[in-house]
């Protein structure tokens, strides 16, 4: 986080294990060293006068530094994020990295997939949001363990955050593990957090130029489900062209039409899953 994305204090977020220690949260701190002694390489402008001549001295600013230092974060960000793939290709999990805009329907997908899944799959999941646990929650009650991760004023989930849940959560070989990101379609897209597939959910609330606003989203993702489609009559979106927006950028970007609130889609976000689980375990 920190530089590369500008969000808050990434030195703490917490993480709460809903089954062990409902009611206590746990601060956890990076590895990676953030304390903000940042060496600035960059001259302030100022004039000096000499013989009745003003010289101006201009601003220069090292972008260098700043470039390093986000290699540096994603670099050891992908280390980490390699290590989860492994474990969860080790245990034959199915690791999904579910991320949108705030209020697309991400939890509701989710509930509504291990209500119809849970009796034959095993299905666990981490919640990524700024505050609350209300979403572990309502995941929990559709009846899923959860784990919750509040990032503060932190923006996304990164691989040490994934890393520290799964020393909380016992995720059962040959299972479903759904990760939902923060809201946010910008830097949840740098950071690999070890899943298998990125899903980027949006709604028809939303807009169709989303795709051509948020390009790397669509270009790191392998599906994309349009939500709310229940809701088209009554706004101004247009799917074919935000599905050509999307393949602009990502021509092997697959798509599915969704209402979680009809069920319409909800079959071929399930055929989807499964095939997922046959040929990419």
């Amino acid at each position: 986080m920190c530089e590369t994305c500008g969000c808050g204090n990434p030195d703490e977020f917490k993480i709460h294990d809903h089954k062990n220690d409902h009611d206590h949260d746990h601060d956890h701190n990076h590895d990676h060293d953030h304390q903000h002694n940042h060496t600035h390489g960059h001259d302030h402008g100022h004039e000096h006068t000499h013989d009745g001549h003003t010289h101006a001295h201009p601003h220069k600013h090292d972008s260098s530094k700043v470039i390093n230092l986000n290699m540096d974060i994603l670099s050891e960000n992908n280390r980490l994020a390699e290590r989860n793939r492994g474990y969860f290709q080790g245990k034959h999990v199915l690791t999904l990295n579910l991320v949108s805009s705030p209020g697309s329907g991400k939890t509701t997908i989710l509930e509504k997939t291990i209500l119809d899944l849970i009796p034959s799959h095993k299905i666990f999941v981490i919640e990524g949001d700024q505050q609350t646990t209300r979403d572990a929650d309502r995941i929990e009650k559709s009846g899923a363990p959860a784990i919750q991760i509040n990032t503060g004023s932190g923006c996304h989930l990164d691989a040490k955050m994934i890393h520290l849940a799964l020393q909380k959560m016992e995720v059962e070989n040959h299972a479903i593990l759904f990760i939902e990101n923060v809201g946010n379609l910008v830097c949840p897209a740098l950071f690999d957090l070890g899943e298998q597939k990125r899903v980027v959910v949006i709604s028809v609330t939303e807009g169709d130029d989303k795709p051509m606003k948020y390009p790397y989203m669509f270009q790191s993702s392998h599906l994309c489900i349009i939500n709310k489609t229940d809701l088209l009559p009554y706004v101004d979106f247009n799917v074919e062209r935000a599905i050509n927006y999307a393949r602009q950028l990502n021509p092997n970007l697959e798509f599915i039409l969704m209402s979680a609130k009809t069920g319409e889609g909800m079959a071929e976000w399930y055929k989807w899953l499964e095939e997922r689980m046959t040929n990419d375990q």
